[in-house]
Order: structure tokens, then sequence, then C-alpha cells
């Protein structure tokens, strides 16, 4: 359809609500990771340049709750997540260690993780921003970097509203879901964002039926 030809960006609420307000609705994007393959396409990326037994450090930018932390630490034992977000709000519930700040101007010297990753992150800015984003990731990063996010397609779009009573949606997950469709990426638009950012040896991935994409870019 001629809609998903483009990405389209508008705000979402998530960002702007009080505390109250906000945790059942990261509640709902914990379900989603949990139930609908989120979770399983952030161990499959991660699965391909580490393994359970090994000893690493990783950066996950935009942590927000800290699920993505707490699902490694499981898988990954030995590992040292950090966990990376602006909104205090967002963080307040993820493990520690955590750090608040701006994702683009990352207060970490080059080279302090083995590897940086983001998910459900990149979707959010504009071409431009998301290209300095994957640079400052790439300065920081000694193994590789790594993303996971959405995948604009109708299917996806179409998913919350159409299970909003089934699994008791919050009206802001509702919203937010198809905006952060229509501000997805197709796998050659994230693939040329990388190489425009310098990233090296990019491998994407289309995850179906999650409508996710993966990038890993190896150092």
């Amino acid at each position: 359809m001629r809609i998903f030809s483009t990405r389209k960006i508008e705000p979402e609420l998530l960002d702007h609500l009080p505390p109250d307000e906000a945790r059942p609705n990261l509640e709902d994007l914990t379900r989603i990771n949990r139930y609908f393959g989120g979770h399983s396409v952030i161990l499959d990326t991660l699965n391909q340049v580490a393994r359970p037994a090994d000893s690493f450090s990783l950066l996950d930018v935009g942590a927000a709750s800290g699920d993505t932390a707490r699902l490694l630490q499981a898988a990954y034992p030995h590992a040292h997540v950090v966990n990376f977000d602006y909104n205090e709000t967002n963080i307040g519930a993820a493990p520690r260690p955590k750090v608040i700040g701006n994702a683009f101007r990352l207060p970490f010297a080059p080279r302090s993780f083995d590897y940086v990753m983001c998910s459900l992150f990149l979707h959010h800015f504009q071409d431009e921003e998301v290209v300095g984003l994957l640079r400052g990731f790439n300065r920081i990063a000694r193994r590789a970097v790594l993303a996971c996010d959405l995948e604009r397609s109708l299917f996806p779009y179409i998913f919350l509203p159409a299970t909003k009573y089934f699994f008791d949606w919050k009206r802001v997950t509702v919203h937010d879901g198809m905006i952060s469709v229509r501000a997805a990426f197709s796998k050659s638009e994230l693939a040329a964002l990388a190489k425009e950012a310098g990233l090296k040896n990019c491998a994407l991935r289309v995850h179906r039926p999650a409508f996710r994409i993966s990038l890993v870019a190896s150092k």
C-alpha cells in the first residue's frame, strides 16, 4: 500500500505521561516483546556474535523499563548489561546499573563496551538522526553494533487495534504502536542508513511473523 512506501514520524504519547500512567503502558510493551517475537529476535541477534557462556559488556540504549537487560542477563549470566535512557520515568523500573542521558551525546569513551544494542529505538528518529545515533554507537562499541526494530507493514499496523479488547491493550499502547509502525523501516532503508553511518560488515535480517528487522554490524 502507498501509505507504507515511506516512513512517517509523528509524536508518541508515552514519553510525556506521568509515572502512574506510563507504567501500565510499559508493561504492555514488555508483554508484546515477550509473547509476540520481540524477545526472541533480540536473543537471535545477540546469538550471532556471542555465546551464552561468554563474558562481555553491553550498553542497551533506549532501555526503558529494562526488559531487554533482564532477558539478556538470564540468557547470558556472565554479561554486564548497562541500561541507558533519557526518560527518568521509563528507566525507573530498569535493573541497575542504569544511566540517564542523551543518546546523541553518549557519556562514554570510545570502545567502552563490547556491544552497543538498541531495540525499538531507532524508528523514533528522522533518517539523519538515525545515522548520527549509529555513528555514536559505533564509536563506543568494541565488537559490534546491534539493532532490532520494527518492519513497516500493514499487519503490525493493524495488529494492536484489532486485538485491543482481547489482550486489553492500553489506549496509549495502541496509539503509539500504530505510529511506531508507520515510522518503522524496510530492510533496505535500514541498510542504507547503516552504510551512511559508516558501519561495516552489516548483516540484516527480517524476522517473521514478528515483523522485526535486526542489524548486526561487526567490527
